[in-house]
């Protein structure tokens, strides 16, 4: 065998052994998983008529929604298949009332509904067969090498081995046989029926052509909020100019002037408004220089995201660890929108966090830019009416990218911010 085919098999096995391992997880905790989603789901919204549901139903529906984002992440990275969510964005001061019958108008949710019994059932064999097809030959080696003796007493002299008989060694080697075509089965199944189940997952999950018009009119709401957002920022960028190195600028004017007329009669008062005046043109110089790298940084321009999210870090008063993994540049809008993301997401984690060191990845997969940001702080932190995050979802929305973040009490947060996107 040479070393190519020793590679190609070693390879091989251990892409069936990381299946049946992933699959056999995913079958133990998405099986209880869904359950206890659909009951409680089930239940909350049967108690609607009698107003406990109207409280509890938001909460539960959004326990379902990041279950089936879960799933979503793990269909991407495990399986290659992607599941674009497509929910309806409610309103930012919504009550409860509103929010239990926008997110039950929402055919996101019932599909997320549809999917849990699927999930529970069939997606539960399809996540589970990897892993038999490649254990369940053991048993069959086993009963091969003897042990069907111990089996056959407990018995009572009859041991079941899928479906043969084994009642003495011959049949006990055909036991071994099976278990051996189970295996061959495993080689040539194991990654398909994996794929298989993501695939499963996408077509219960996944929304569909008929959908094609909500999934416009979300692009719309996030394209209106994409136009406020950058209203507001000429709003504060005419403010800044005005009150800021407008006001500078016009001051050194009526100094300069006061200088020429005091340049005869007080030579030492016309020096004293020069050094005034420097140091006000310095000033307005320095306000220029951050409102220009408020509006777009230099170095995003000239050296990219990830040289500009290394600057950023290093003026950050946390340490800091940075790990980029970018083959090229992705277009200037959507580097923009990820810095300036990236930038919010590590204010908070200044201001509100109480952490002490702050990690940083960038990477660039399957046309898809990832940046997660994760700190050690106290957690809490949610995607909330008025909050920071809320207004990085907006703005990645605008790229059809998405926002998740974990943030426990008692943290750690991150944050994971992904836009589609090619690199040049």
């Amino acid at each position: 065998m040479t070393n190519d085919m020793k590679s190609r098999h070693g390879s091989t096995a251990r892409g069936m052994g990381l299946a049946a391992l992933r699959g056999l997880a995913l079958a133990l905790i998405s099986l209880p998983g869904a359950v206890l989603c659909l009951v409680l789901s089930l239940v909350s919204i049967a108690l609607i008529p009698i107003g406990v549901g109207i409280v509890t139903t938001p909460w539960v529906l959004t326990g379902v929604r990041m279950f089936a984002d879960w799933r979503r992440v793990l269909a991407a990275e495990w399986g290659g298949v992607r599941i674009p969510p497509a929910y309806r964005p409610l309103p930012k001061d919504a009550n409860p009332w509103s929010r239990t019958f926008g997110m039950l108008g929402d055919p996101a949710t019932w599909r997320d509904l549809r999917w849990l019994p699927v999930d529970m059932t069939a997606g539960f064999v399809t996540a589970l067969l990897p892993a038999v097809l490649l254990l369940y030959p053991l048993e069959g080696f086993a009963i091969a090498a003897g042990l069907w003796r111990v089996f056959a007493d407990v018995d009572g002299g009859t041991y079941w081995y899928g479906f043969v008989p084994v009642t003495d060694q011959t049949s006990a080697l055909g036991a071994a046989v099976l278990g051996l075509g189970l295996l061959v089965c495993a080689h040539f199944f194991t990654a398909r029926l994996f794929q298989f189940h993501f695939r499963l997952t996408r077509a219960v999950l996944g929304s569909n052509q008929g959908e094609l018009a909500e999934r416009v009119r979300v692009l719309t709401e996030t394209r209106r909020d994409a136009v406020d957002t950058s209203a507001a920022e000429l709003r504060r960028i005419e403010r800044d100019l005005h009150d800021g190195a407008q006001a500078r600028l016009v001051a050194v004017g009526m100094d300069l002037g006061t200088i020429e007329m005091l340049m005869e009669k007080d030579p030492a008062k016309a020096r004293q408004l020069v050094a005034q005046a420097r140091q006000s043109s310095a000033d307005a110089l320095s306000e220029l220089r951050d409102l220009v790298r408020g509006i777009h940084p230099p170095v995003l321009a000239e050296r990219g995201l990830g040289d500009a999210v290394r600057a950023l870090a290093l003026r950050l008063p946390i340490a800091t660890e940075v790990n980029v993994e970018l083959t090229g540049r992705a277009e200037a809008p959507v580097e923009s929108a990820a810095y300036f993301a990236v930038s919010e997401v590590l204010t908070n984690a200044v201001k509100h966090a109480g952490a002490d060191r702050i990690w940083i990845d960038v990477h660039h997969t399957d046309e898809m830019l990832r940046i997660s940001v994760t700190d050690n702080g106290k957690g809490g932190a949610v995607i909330g009416a008025g909050s920071g995050l809320a207004g990085i979802e907006r703005r990645l929305g605008t790229f059809d990218g998405v926002l998740a973040v974990s943030s426990p009490a008692g943290g750690p947060t991150m944050v994971t911010m992904e836009i589609p996107c090619a690199l040049s």
